[in-house]
């Protein structure tokens, strides 16, 4: 199974301080479909407020890219810029 990596504290109010788990999903848009179905309000959290690493890649549009069994995928806050 994928294992989700969160950094940072802001999705850690969803997961009830979990930072880490496994998932089932096939691709990251599944994930993010699966993160909300468990967490109500990470799917959104996630879509508008991390970046995303897929073991060790990082993605600028994740939405379509493969989970393999036993990949990584680390979910980083985005760094506002002004």
């Amino acid at each position: 199974m994928p294992k989700v990596v969160f950094s940072g504290s802001e999705t850690r109010r969803f997961t009830g301080g979990r930072t880490e788990l496994e998932v089932t999903a096939t691709t990251f848009r599944q994930l993010v479909r699966e993160l909300d179905a468990r967490f109500p309000g990470l799917g959104e959290q996630v879509e508008e407020g991390m970046a995303v690493a897929i073991d060790g890649v990082i993605y600028q549009d994740a939405y379509g890219a493969p989970l393999a069994e036993g990949a990584e995928i680390v979910l980083i806050p985005k760094i506002g810029g002004g």
